[in-house]
């Protein structure tokens, strides 16, 4: 009679464990802490202190993004027939590290004024760079056989050029200080500084999109602008460090 009910015994508990099993696995996936979101918050907050002029989208690395400045666009056309339409355009990158220029176009059809418009964009640096000047790059783009456009036109980050005819060629001369030989150099803010002053850099020749930080200043904001110029001062508005995020 002992052996039957340890038999019972046996048989009930392993009816039983599958089913207490399920329910601790359950339990402990209804428990689980879940896992912190990867996700940056799309949005930076510039510190009082800080300035910046002209706002940028914040980008995660390997983005592609405006190339800083367009300084030439040529468009070429062939001389074998059928035709062929050629856009070539070269321009300024705030630093070393970008890669892959091309020319994307920013609508499709014909628009009403009959201009192809294209965007001059590049792969952002994965890191931040130290400020040694503008970077060149260079981009082309084949038109469509057969296309109706009068002229192109070209955007970069910071600017734009418009071909009226085809073919055609119009260039843009820059006169930004690429913050080659910041460092060192005494940092004045807008109508603070006369032109010309030697050991002087002036907000009016930098980069649009410029950020200074003085020495008790934070810095807030976890995301990256590749095409922001940041200057770090000492309490003497000296410049300390100037790199491109």
């Amino acid at each position: 009679m002992n052996k039957i009910f340890r038999v019972l015994a046996v048989l009930a508990a392993a009816a039983v464990s599958p089913v207490a099993a399920a329910g601790f696995a359950v339990a402990q996936a209804a428990n689980a802490p879940t896992p912190p979101s990867s996700v940056e918050p799309a949005y930076e907050v510039t510190e009082p202190g800080e300035s910046e002029t002209g706002t940028q989208p914040q980008a995660s690395s390997q983005t592609d993004l405006p190339v800083l400045y367009v300084t030439g666009v040529e468009v070429m056309r062939s001389v074998t027939e059928p035709a062929i339409d050629i856009v070539r355009v070269i321009g300024l990158a705030g630093s070393q590290g970008w890669s892959n220029p091309q020319l994307v176009p920013t609508t499709v059809g014909k628009p009403l004024d009959g201009i192809l418009d294209l965007q001059f964009v590049a792969t952002m640096p994965t890191e931040s760079q130290t400020a040694t000047g503008f970077f060149p790059l260079g981009a082309v783009f084949t038109m469509e056989l057969g296309h109706e456009f009068k002229g192109v036109r070209v955007r970069a980050s910071e600017n734009a050029i418009e071909v009226d005819t085809i073919p055609g060629h119009v260039e843009a001369a820059i006169a930004v200080d690429g913050c080659k030989d910041c460092v060192g150099k005494k940092f004045a803010e807008r109508g603070k500084a006369a032109v010309g002053m030697p050991g002087v850099v002036r907000q009016e020749d930098l980069p649009k999109t410029v950020r200074w930080i003085p020495p008790n200043r934070g810095i807030r904001g976890i995301t990256r602008n590749p095409n922001r110029l940041n200057l770090l001062l000492d309490a003497n508005d000296t410049i300390v460090a100037a790199y491109w995020e």
